[in-house]
């Protein structure tokens, strides 16, 4: 083996790991929706979140990143501890996929079915398909799609230039002399774990043990215990992501370290134990690509099945491990991310969570708003207390949104991904206003209990009237954000309108009473500000609806559409004539 060769070696493994890192994020995109319906289902069940690790993992092509996630998802509190342990043991089965599909590397044979199997045969094909795509493709997943394969051809062109740059490796006895070193299973594991930390991926530390493996000189003896070792070292990817993260997370890095170390631990003791009485004759002979693969997988399923039952065990001795604090202060600081910046490197997934968490901001801040109106027939301290409580969370709610989505807006997001976090974007500044409109709402109900002040009867029924036409905007406005509803959307402005046209009714109403004698100029301060409170909330409703209705379209022109809907339209008469009736003031 020449420098030649070693320039070679090292070609072939740059272009692996990019052909592996590209393929692996190309995959994330395709899979974003289906990401998000895995994670989804999520329960208590562990079997069934045993199953979502190793599918997210078979799709994504990479337990640390599916570990990584698992860590985010226990800091933000959408996943327990126990439910995390369920798919950290299925991930580690996940990804053993990798090392069958590198293990095609290794077919041989003269037959032409077996000629086509072989990467170097159909690969090519692969890359032209998917520089077609690519290069021709509009649609974001037909791109995705292309990507996927060129990575695959680039990971296969990586593979193979691997193992032909290797394969002089077969005559220096220097090599041999090495190999020979790793039979010692401590000496093994130990290099494994050391080769999978350093590049931070088990499948591509199995990649190059199978690429070494087109030597011969790779034997079962060598390989077992490297691979082994390559379970531990791939722990370090979660170690560093829990650093910062509350107990819960770090206890869930803890606990894939503890899975890994003790699966090792108890499976090397065994099959050398055996091997201490019975000899396997196997292991002094060269393992090819898919024996690395079958091992790899036998050794990650018997871990699982050792494991799996005991849990509750590795739960338990995650938390002595990390005890709880008694520190108050210390306490405080462990608190939940809502939005942990570790999904940041799951695109889809991070969206995902700034939609739950712009639903929750969007409830929050309407039954906020519907409480305070009830307040003005009939004041309540704690209501009023609650609606200011909720008011400050949704404030914090906008700023974290608004801060994660701008870094996520600096990630490879697909078109469609990029326009839902636009819509939010757009519209959390909605919802944020709704609440300070609650909390105006509320401080004129409280005016009204200081002073003793109360509304006529007529001004009572007028208010009623004014907040059911409020209340069933606000309905309609978030039913069709949360349900992504144009058809919906298309109502709330010829309501708003209505709302219009009563706020202007109401004020004229109580200038009369008042020129009557029926009502005092400070109760009329105390009307104005809830009139125009009210009438805002319908503003911003229609805004919403607007932004649900223009992003159907690919497009955020809000203001365009509001006026092109109070031009008119036949549609838009007859909506705004049923409201009109529906909250006439008799």
């Amino acid at each position: 083996m020449d420098l030649f060769d070693i320039l070679t070696l090292i070609g072939g493994l740059s272009l692996f790991l990019f052909g592996m890192d590209l393929m692996g994020a190309s995959l994330e995109r395709r899979a974003g929706s289906s990401l998000k319906t895995l994670l989804g289902k999520l329960t208590s069940n562990q079997f069934l979140g045993f199953l979502t690790g190793l599918g997210v993992t078979a799709v994504i092509q990479s337990s640390s990143a599916t570990t990584v996630m698992v860590v985010g998802f226990v800091n933000s509190g959408l996943l327990s501890l126990r439910q995390a342990i369920g798919v950290i043991m299925g991930a580690n089965v996940g990804t053993t996929v990798t090392a069958w599909i590198l293990s095609l590397t290794g077919l041989d044979g003269g037959s032409f079915f077996v000629q086509l199997l072989k990467p170097t045969s159909f690969t090519p094909i692969l890359a032209l398909i998917g520089v077609i795509l690519t290069m021709t493709a509009k649609n974001d997943k037909k791109k995705d799609t292309g990507t996927i394969l060129l990575g695959f051809a680039v990971l296969m062109f990586g593979m193979h230039t691997m193992s032909s740059a290797v394969a002089g490796l077969q005559d220096v006895p220097e090599f041999r002399n090495i190999l020979l070193m790793f039979r010692n299973p401590i000496l093994g594991v130990a290099a494994g774990a050391i080769l999978t930390a350093i590049i931070q991926s088990s499948s591509a530390s199995v990649g190059i043990l199978q690429a070494l493996s087109a030597t011969g000189q790779v034997t079962y003896g060598a390989a077992i215990p490297i691979i082994m070792g390559q379970n531990i070292g791939t722990c370090v990817t979660a170690m560093l992501a829990s650093v910062g993260a509350n107990k819960n997370a770090r206890r869930a890095a803890v606990v894939h370290l503890m899975f890994n170390i003790i699966g090792t631990t108890v499976w090397l003791a065994v099959f050398y134990g055996i091997n201490a009485v019975v000899h396997f004759t196997f292991l002094s002979g060269p393992i090819d690509q898919l024996g690395i693969a079958i091992v790899h997988s036998i050794f990650n399923v018997l871990c699982a099945a050792l494991l799996f039952p005991f849990s509750g065990l590795l739960e338990k001795l995650a938390c002595r491990l990390i005890p709880d604090s008694k520190d108050a202060a210390e306490s405080a600081d462990d608190k939940i991310q809502i939005l942990d910046e570790r999904l940041l490197a799951t695109p889809a997934v991070a969206l995902g969570r700034c939609q739950e968490v712009a639903e929750t901001m969007a409830r929050i801040s309407m039954d906020a708003m519907k409480t305070s109106c009830q307040l003005i027939r009939q004041y309540d301290a704690r209501s009023a207390a609650a609606i200011r409580r909720t008011e400050g969370e949704a404030d914090q709610y906008e700023d974290m949104l608004g801060t994660y989505l701008v870094k996520l807006g600096s990630s490879d997001l697909t078109a469609q991904d990029s326009r839902t976090s636009a819509k939010i974007l757009h519209i959390i500044g909605d919802f944020e206003r709704i609440s300070d409109h609650a909390v105006n709402v509320v401080e004129s109900a409280e005016e009204m209990k200081s002073k003793g002040l109360r509304f006529s009867p007529e001004a009572s029924h007028e208010m009623h009237v004014m907040t059911g036409a409020v209340g069933e905007i606000m309905d309609l406005a978030l039913d069709a954000y949360l349900q992504d509803d144009p058809a919906l959307a298309a109502k709330v402005e010829p309501l708003e309108q209505v709302v219009d046209a009563l706020k202007e009714q109401l004020r004229n109403r109580h200038i009369l009473r008042l020129q009557k004698g029926e009502c005092t100029i400070e109760l009329g301060f105390v009307w104005s500000d809830l009139l125009t409170s009210l009438e805002r909330v319908a503003d911003h409703c229609s805004n919403i609806a607007g932004c649900v209705i223009e992003m159907s379209h690919d497009r955020l022109h809000v203001h365009e559409y509001l006026d092109n809907v109070k031009a008119g339209s036949k549609g838009f008469q007859q909506a705004y004539d049923a409201y009109a009736r529906k909250y006439a003031l008799v």
